[in-house]
């Protein structure tokens, strides 16, 4: 203690002025302790995030083994275990799904500044397809020197595939009617058209598309029922049915002809 105090200095100012720096030495300490808390906080955060997506995965690959098993004995087991085409279709795609899964929260776990890897080449989208090209330009285009003015020298392009859903109208069919103001007789007036379904609800269009999501997609027609509901267009499976039959009598020359 004495060899500390005999080591001050004796003049006030200089005493002072060590205290002061001394005072903020120790708030930059303090600050420094408080941002490291605060990473302390966040590492331990990341590490519950990383446990939990761990988890999530681990739950994941557990549910693709027990489908894998299942492929595995519908293809050498029993001929009682075997799946038909459409089970294995459906236990391929859950595969699938979960895999996207995984590759999703992996990709996600990433840091921002962790270089993303590079896309793998995918087969080009049909030429006939519409594009909708959307141009993003920058906030700002000014040039590093202040002085020049930026011109394009080149673009980044990317194409993604989108679609448009089914979407109802109602057409609706007028026929005028003319007639003399002076006799009063005679009224002209254009034939109704003619339809497969007289005096029905459906265009032969909507006809079309029931008839194909059903024998050509495998829809059912209770399913059609829920997804056109989902529009709030309430088509009953009975009405759907009876299309269905006016539909295939309407075609049944063709196909004795083709058949």
């Amino acid at each position: 203690m004495t060899n500390s105090a005999s080591a001050l200095p004796d003049d006030v100012d200089t005493l002072k002025a060590m205290l002061v720096a001394m005072a903020s030495e120790k708030a930059e300490l303090q600050t420094e302790a408080g941002q490291l808390r605060g990473e302390t906080a966040e590492l331990k955060a990341e590490i519950v995030r990383m446990a939990t997506l761990n988890e999530r995965a681990e739950e994941r690959i557990a549910n693709l083994h027990v489908i894998i098993k299942q492929l595995e004995r519908a293809r050498f087991g029993r001929s009682s275990e075997k799946l038909d085409a459409d089970q294995q279709a459906f236990a391929f795609d859950e595969v699938q799904t979960g895999l996207g899964a995984i590759e999703a929260e992996l990709e996600a776990a990433r840091s921002t500044g962790e270089r993303r890897r590079a896309s793998r080449p995918r087969k080009a989208f049909p030429a006939h397809l519409e594009r909708v090209e959307i141009i993003v330009e920058p906030e700002t285009v000014a040039c590093a020197c202040g002085a020049c003015q930026p011109v394009r020298i080149g673009e980044d392009v990317s194409e993604r595939l989108d679609v448009t859903p089914a979407k109802f109208r109602v057409i609706v069919t007028r026929r005028p009617k003319y007639g003399c103001a002076q006799c009063k007789e005679g009224v002209s007036q254009a034939p109704a058209p003619g339809h497969l379904v007289e005096a029905g609800v459906p265009s032969e269009a909507l006809l079309a598309h029931v008839a194909v999501s059903k024998y050509a997609d495998g829809l059912p027609l209770y399913r059609q029922e829920g997804i056109y509901a989902r529009d709030g267009v309430e088509i009953s499976r009975n009405s759907m049915a009876n299309w269905m039959g006016h539909v295939g009598f309407h075609l049944a020359p063709l196909a004795d002809r083709i058949l």
